[in-house]
Order: structure tokens, then sequence, then C-alpha cells
């Protein structure tokens, strides 16, 4: 039962649980994750080492960092940030999820410490990070205000707080919802409700309310030609915000 106040929607999460088995499968349900994660490790990457003075170069250049991946699912993001030195905590309501990414991790011989749970089930004081990841998951909360809060509160001073997500536009309703899940069915139908998409002057709204500093913001577009996500200034579909605490 999800508790008075929690930001996890029951609706979203067995959405997800009926997709956990598929991961790992480039060619499965979460095609468009697997494609899109090479240019998501370079932005995180690139960001993380220019803002804690990190040398790019070698092969574990974010050493030393603790990073938390909300709603980590089966561990796209999680895996890689781990073998670049990272020490990475994920969470995510499904459990199903976290199963498949333990096991996942076990095979890939890589040490993640998998939690299952929300964001706020973290957020009593007792644990901080370097940086708080948020990718592909506060279209899918009960509440962004009560989200971002949770974040920031696990984020340490100086810290940063990413978050990517998908525009609340009728070129993201297009693009998003029609082409990916009934045109071209990237995506099982239903996956996205457009209404729960966010602005990025609501999500700079939020992360204020949370004692957070919008730092900078990147837009992701998609080329169907050459079948390759890229980033950009476009920030109509899909894009990344960046934010720092104080």
């Amino acid at each position: 039962m999800v508790s008075p106040g929690s930001t996890v929607d029951p609706a979203e999460i067995e959405k997800f649980r009926r997709m956990a088995e598929e991961w790992w499968d480039p060619r499965g349900k979460y095609r468009p994750l697997h494609r899109l994660n090479p240019v998501r490790l370079h932005f995180l990457k690139d960001l993380l080492c220019r803002h804690f003075g990190r040398t790019p170069d070698g092969d574990r250049p974010l050493a030393g960092l603790r990073l938390l991946d909300i709603g980590c699912g089966g561990g796209l993001v999680a895996e890689p940030l781990t073998r670049l030195g990272a020490e990475v905590v994920g969470i995510d309501a499904t459990a199903r999820n976290i199963e498949v990414a333990r096991l996942h991790a076990a095979e890939s011989g890589l040490a993640i410490d998998y939690r299952h749970g929300a964001a706020e089930d973290l957020a009593d004081g007792s644990e901080a990070f370097d940086a708080v990841l948020a990718l592909e998951i506060v279209e899918h909360v009960a509440s962004l205000d009560a989200f971002l809060a949770a974040s920031a509160c696990l984020t340490k001073p100086c810290g940063l707080v990413v978050v990517a997500t998908l525009n609340r536009t009728l070129k993201a309703f297009a693009l998003a919802i029609v082409g990916a899940e009934y045109v071209l069915g990237w995506l099982p139908k239903g996956t996205h409700d457009w209404r729960k998409f966010v602005r990025p002057s609501e999500l700079e709204a939020g992360f204020r309310a949370a004692g957070l500093v919008l730092a900078e913001t990147s837009g992701v577009s998609y080329n169907p030609l050459l079948d390759r996500w890229s980033l950009g200034g476009d920030l109509d579909v899909n894009y990344i915000a960046v934010a720092t605490k104080a």
C-alpha cells in the first residue's frame, strides 16, 4: 500500500512491472532507452567531471563520487556510472525492476547498492549524495514538488540534481505519444500521460521551492533518418535540467 504523501503513483508502477523482464533487451520495449543511453551517459560524465573538477580521461574519472539513481529501472545508467568509478545507489518503486537490476549487476561483476522504495524513503537526513539523478522519472511521479523536495534533501551542499524529462508541448504529444507509442510502437500504448509532462518553467519553479538553483538545460533530440539521439538547444520534447544545491 502506498502511504499518504508518497510520490509513488501505483498506476505508473504497474505499467513498469509488466515490462520489467525486458530491461536489458536492446530490441525490446526499452529500445528507446538503449538508443538514448549513450547521449545521457556522455552528458552525465561531462557534467560530473566539470562540476567536481575531474579529468574525464582515464578508466575511473568518477571515483570518490556517491550518486543516487532514482527510478533506476534495470540499471541502464547505474551500471556504466559504476564502471566509471562512482559509488551508485539505485532505487526504484517497482520491486521486479530491482530484482532484474541486482541479477544483471551480479552477472556483470558490479557492486551496486540497489534498493526497493521511493525517494522519500531515503530522505530522512541519514544519507547524502554528490549528485541525485532523476532520468525519465518525474513525468511518472504523483507529486513533482514532493519528489524534488526529497531529491534536494538527499543532495549534499554544492551537489547536483539532474532531471531528464518530457516537455508538455503539442510537439511532445505528437512525437513521444502518438509517434512513439501508436505509430512506431517503440513503447506500449499508455506508457506516458501527456498531462504529466513537465514544462521547463514548472521544473525551475519546483527547483526553487526545493531550495535548488537551475544551472543549465539541454535539449535531447532524435533524428529518425540516422536513428540517433543528440544534445542541442531544442527543449520542445526531451530535455535535461541540472540544478545545484547551495
